[in-house]
């Protein structure tokens, strides 16, 4: 127990978080202007490294690289949310698609293609379908973190079992960090490798876009899983377990987002999130008319 609670405090203390914002931020501009550099390189003749790749033709695109850092923190906080909240945990999953998309439009800015035809281009029909995609996930983010307030408002009926579900929970959490960290630098450095080896073959843009989350959320499956069922240790209320089997086939619906691209992957995530939104929304009726019991 002592162990648990030095590697939480370690992990995901509010020092901690505050440590890894700051870090976040300074490696985020570094990298911006580093990809921002690799992009002039060629223009000046210097040399001809990255200058066939999308991510490396317009200064727009420079911004992709910062926005990826800021993605890896959300994954932290995601991990910082766990034991605190389930419902914030899950609204965090639904941030990061988001911001994943977010992410894309910026790449799609860099080579958009302004003309009369613009519904027979691929890529800009792309770009307007992810555009309208974030401001509707936008809004039904808004709408799952007030549903989650309303939620957290409520007195628990049981503070004991709540609290031997938070410790479960904190053990996951201390799990996670190590992990998805070495993910993410096992993603990077096999990107680097593949690029540094390949002069003209480089990863095309979906592959790029999806490394790292796509098993980030494969991972996440297993643990709401996980977490399903170790719920039912502490609670056996109908709307409890419907709501947390809810949330794995929104994070299901996400991951097979992956798989897919063009406006299929984007009527997926949205999908996801709606039917996420519609879960807790159900969820919150049951608890106005059941003794609260919050997991």
């Amino acid at each position: 127990m002592n162990l648990l609670n030095k590697l939480y405090q370690f992990f995901l203390s509010e020092k901690a978080k505050k440590r890894i914002e700051k870090t976040t931020l300074y490696v985020a501009l570094v990298g911006f202007f580093i990809h921002l550099i690799f992009i002039y390189l060629p223009k000046f003749g210097i040399t001809s490294f990255l200058s066939e790749s999308e991510l490396f033709t317009n200064p727009i695109s420079a911004i992709y690289t910062p926005f990826s850092f800021i993605l890896i923190y959300e994954v932290y906080l995601l991990i910082y949310y766990l034991p605190k909240s389930f419902t914030t945990y899950i609204n965090k999953q639904y941030e990061i698609i988001t911001l994943i998309i977010i992410r894309k439009l910026f790449k799609d800015l860099s080579v958009i293609e302004l003309s009369s035809n613009w519904f027979d281009i691929k890529g800009d029909l792309q770009f307007t379908y992810d555009i309208l995609a974030s401001i509707v996930l936008f809004y039904l983010i808004y709408q799952f973190q007030k549903q989650g307030m309303r939620k957290s408002e409520q007195k628990s009926g049981n503070q004991l079992k709540i609290e031997k579900f938070i410790l479960k929970k904190k053990i996951i959490a201390v799990i996670l960090v190590p992990l998805f960290f070495t993910m993410a630098l096992v993603t990077l450095f096999n990107w680097i490798s593949v690029v540094s080896l390949s002069s003209t073959d480089f990863p095309d843009f979906e592959s790029i876009n999806n490394l790292f989350f796509d098993e980030f959320f494969t991972v996440l499956i297993l643990v709401d899983v996980v977490l399903l069922l170790m719920s039912f240790f502490y609670t056996d209320k109908f709307h409890k377990i419907i709501r947390n089997s809810g949330f794995i086939v929104s994070t299901i619906l996400i991951r097979l987002s992956f798989g897919v691209s063009g406006l299929i992957s984007t009527i997926l995530i949205v999908v996801a999130v709606l039917f996420g939104l519609a879960i807790i929304l159900i969820h919150n009726k049951y608890e106005k008319t059941t003794l609260p019991n919050s997991l």
